[in-house]
């Protein structure tokens, strides 16, 4: 093989190389990118009133009883967050 062959190679394999890289990064973050635009939370979140704490909750459930905020813990277990203002 030639030098010019040999170069030709090379060539192509950077190309493919520099192709891989574009289309791996393509969509996925890069220097300039915003976070804050996408970190803001703009939605407000609506937790359910009860006038008692229930038996039964799903780990993570928030629920707010006489104006106290309540986690559940684990299963069936509410522990107090704080309280609404």
């Amino acid at each position: 093989m030639d030098e010019s062959q040999t170069q030709i190679q090379i060539d192509k394999l950077r190309k493919d190389l520099d192709d891989l890289i574009a289309e791996t990064y393509r969509n996925n973050f890069s220097a300039s990118q915003d976070f804050n635009k996408a970190s803001n939370f703009t939605t407000k979140l609506k937790i359910p009133h009860f006038s008692d704490i229930p038996t039964q909750g799903e780990v993570g459930e928030l629920i707010e009883v006489n104006g106290k905020l309540y986690i559940c813990s684990s299963a069936n277990v509410f522990t107090l967050v704080g309280t609404q203002t």
